[in-house]
C-alpha cells in the first residue's frame, strides 16, 4: 500500500480551495477491546451524503496511504486501480461505507480515515486508531540457591554472621582484657619481687663471716 501523490493533492485542494467538513465519527463495526495479529478488523463510516467515499490509512510514521474508493453504486477501486485486494475488502450498505482488514498485521497499525467530496466540499472523518497491544519484556531473575526436596541449601561461603552472636562476643572480649591484663601485671610484679628476694638472700650469705 504505497502513499499516493494524488491523495496529498486531494488534501491540498480541500484545504486551500474547497474547505473541510466532518462526516459522522468513524467507528469499529464490531466491539474490539484488544487487537491481535491475524484478527479480522471491520470499520465503518456513516454519512448523510451518497457520493462515494475514500478509505485512507495513516501508518505509525505518519505517512498517508490510499486503500480504496467506494462509489455511490458500490463499485470499489483499490490501490493500483485494482477491483479487489489481497488484504482488504470494501462495501457500501445504504449510507454506511465499510472497510475490512482481512488479517490484521503490524503493517496495518495506524489511524484510519474516510473522506468524501460533495459539492466542492471535502468531508472527512476523525481518525480511528488501530494498534496491537504493546508487549513488555520481563527482566530475567537471578536463580536462588538450589533446593533438595523443597528445602533450600545454604552456601557455607555466603553465610552471614549472626548479629546476636557478634554482639555477645564483643562484651566477652572486653571482659577478658579487663581480667587478664591486671592478672598478668600482678604475676610480673611477683616475679620481680621473687627475683629481688633471691638476690638479697644471696648477698647476705656472702656478707656473713
Amino acid at each position: 500500500m504505497d502513499s499516493s501523490p494524488a491523495l496529498l493533492l486531494l488534501f491540498t485542494l480541500g484545504l486551500c480551495e474547497y474547505g473541510l467538513r466532518a462526516v459522522q465519527p468513524l467507528q469499529f463495526r464490531n466491539s474490539i477491546t484488544q487487537l491481535r495479529v491475524g484478527q479480522r478488523l471491520e470499520l465503518e463510516c456513516q454519512t448523510d451524503k451518497d457520493s462515494g467515499a475514500f478509505w485512507i490509512h495513516q501508518d505509525k510514521s505518519g505517512i498517508l496511504h490510499f486503500i480504496v474508493f467506494i462509489s455511490s453504486i458500490s463499485r470499489t477501486t483499490f490501490e493500483g486501480n485494482q477491483k479487489t485486494s489481497r488484504r482488504f475488502e470494501a462495501s457500501k450498505d445504504s449510507r454506511f461505507y465499510r472497510l475490512i482488514v482481512k488479517s490484521f498485521t503490524p503493517q496495518d497499525e495506524g489511524n484510519y480515515f474516510c473522506l468524501m467530496m460533495v459539492n466542492q466540499m471535502l468531508y472527512f472523518s476523525r481518525g480511528q486508531p488501530a494498534f496491537l497491544p504493546v508487549t513488555t519484556t520481563v527482566a530475567p531473575t537471578t536463580p536462588g540457591p538450589t533446593t533438595q526436596h523443597g528445602i533450600p541449601v545454604k552456601d557455607p561461603f555466603l553465610s552471614t554472621p549472626d548479629p546476636e552472636t557478634s554482639t555477645e562476643e564483643e562484651p566477652n572480649f572486653f571482659c577478658d582484657i579487663v581480667i587478664w591484663v591486671p592478672l598478668a601485671g600482678a604475676c610480673l610484679l611477683l616475679l620481680i619481687a621473687l627475683a629481688i628476694t633471691i638476690l638479697l638472700s644471696k648477698s647476705k650469705t656472702h656478707c656473713t663471716p
